[in-house]
């Protein structure tokens, strides 16, 4: 989730993290999955991730929680879109473009057609998962 891509605009890994940190690997893949939600850590844990990554823990819980509300919540046809390209990227699909193509329209839809997302959320899924 915004800690996993926090840490990769770092050229970090997590188990580079964990030790640097002191944080467990485990508790650390929980938190960058989402399994772990940030309002649940400790106020350690939180100032260890935010002084490793150079964000204050403030702007690190907000940016996760955008992020969740991004990503869930969605008109039902983006919802389940974007549910089938998670599904594809992880089982490494052989009709990854298509799922791709299906995922781009209803972007393009929610935000142009019925504006049901705002265009920042749009960005937001297309850089996400589209323009890796």
């Amino acid at each position: 989730m915004f800690v996993e891509s926090l840490i990769k605009k770092k050229g970090m890994t997590k188990y580079k993290v964990a030790i640097a940190t002191g944080i467990p690997h485990a508790t650390l893949s929980d938190i960058c999955s989402g399994k772990t939600n940030l309002l649940k850590c400790s106020a350690d844990t939180l100032y260890k991730l935010s002084k490793i990554l150079c964000v204050s823990m403030e702007d690190m819980i907000v940016g996760e929680q955008r992020q969740r509300s991004y990503e869930y919540g969605l008109p039902v046809y983006l919802q389940h879109d974007l549910d089938e390209y998670k599904k594809g990227m992880d089982n490494k699909s052989a009709v990854l473009d298509c799922l791709w193509a299906e995922l781009y329209g209803s972007i393009n839809i929610a935000e142009i057609d019925d504006g049901a997302i705002t265009p920042e959320h749009a960005d937001y899924l297309r850089k996400k998962f589209l323009w890796r």
